[in-house]
């Protein structure tokens, strides 16, 4: 926790219970943490009269007991009016606020008793926009796939291959042991430290076979790792993405559009287009705790929408009504 060192001792308890009791990942409590330190030094600015002009100076440490006790549903609401047209948070940043803030007043009030109530109670979510994840068109995955070049293009392709049929998160990826290799799987640990099996097809498994034949075996710094870089230490997740980027580049995709996470909505969406994949066959796949995340993934583009408005039974029924009674009148 000397992260976390200007942060009063209720937010260290409260990330310490988040981790240890709730089973959530350090970086799932590091963003609780960067939410609930930005909210206490607002809180603090604006009970003790400190411009917000110096916000980003102002420390969390010593926000009072008793200033949480004065915040109230107002209070919560103006906050959020400052982080969105002064800080100008996004949608979703915005989102994730409010969800920390829930689980923290939550927590105050039903676990420790420091609060009696809950003022984030009744706290709503920002609405967000429904856009439809950007992914790669079958196409544009082959084209990715057949422009990896270079010294280490064979590790490259083995990085895109599981990224694009398997749908791995960056983390799951960089994670990978050697031992977690199976036959026609290998095991991931997933977000909240959760595990699970990934199925691999053909194309995978010879990619990683081709890959192992490459993957250096002496003066190995880190032997349990699959993905090695250059220094023969595991591969960070940065340097995953410098890869990715510039395969897309040399692909001639658009790098302000893809990034490694559009390869996981690739796979998830090719899968449900091209492979009749069930959509909670689908979760299961990408890890989802929750099936309304999978259907954001689930996308279906606009041809299919238009081939099935003609592939119903009706379609080729043409309306007989106002016929007869044309032919009676003649």
């Amino acid at each position: 926790m000397n992260q976390y060192e200007d942060a009063p001792q209720y937010l260290k308890d409260f990330l310490v219970y988040m981790q240890v009791i709730r089973g959530k990942s350090e970086k799932t409590v590091y963003e609780y943490y960067l939410d609930l330190h930005t909210f206490l030094r607002y809180l603090k600015c604006i009970r003790r009269n400190i411009s917000l002009d110096s916000f980003d100076e102002c420390s969390a440490e010593d926000v009072s007991v008793d200033e949480l006790k004065s915040v109230d549903l107002s209070f919560l609401y103006e906050y959020m009016y400052y982080v969105s047209t002064v800080r100008k948070n996004s949608g979703s940043s915005r989102a994730r606020k409010v969800s920390s803030l829930r689980t923290f007043f939550k927590y105050l009030s039903s676990k420790t008793g420091i609060l009696q109530n809950n003022p984030a109670k009744e706290l709503d979510t920002p609405k967000l926009s429904k856009t439809l994840p950007k992914y790669l068109s079958l196409d544009e995955s082959v084209r990715l796939l057949s422009s990896v070049s270079g010294k280490n293009a064979v590790r490259d392709y083995c990085i895109l291959t599981l990224f694009l049929n398997c749908g791995l998160r960056l983390s799951e990826l960089v994670g990978i042991n050697i031992s977690d290799l199976k036959e026609d799987s290998l095991t991931v640990i997933g977000k909240g430290d959760k595990e699970r099996t990934v199925y691999l097809n053909t194309a995978c498994v010879d990619a990683i076979n081709e890959y192992l034949k490459v993957r250096p075996h002496e003066n190995v710094i880190d032997k349990k790792a699959l993905f090695l870089s250059s220094r023969k230490t595991r591969l960070s997740g940065k340097m995953v993405q410098v890869i990715v980027k510039k395969n897309l580049e040399a692909a001639g995709l658009d790098t302000s559009k893809y990034s490694v996470h559009k390869l996981r909505h690739t796979a998830a969406t090719l899968m449900y287009k091209y492979g009749n994949v069930d959509v909670r066959a689908l979760q299961e796949i990408l890890g989802h705790k929750q099936l309304a995340t999978t259907q954001i993934y689930t996308h279906v583009d606009n041809e299919i929408l238009r081939e099935a408005a003609l592939k119903n039974p009706l379609a080729d029924i043409n309306s007989k009504v106002g016929k007869k009674d044309n032919e009676t009148k003649n």
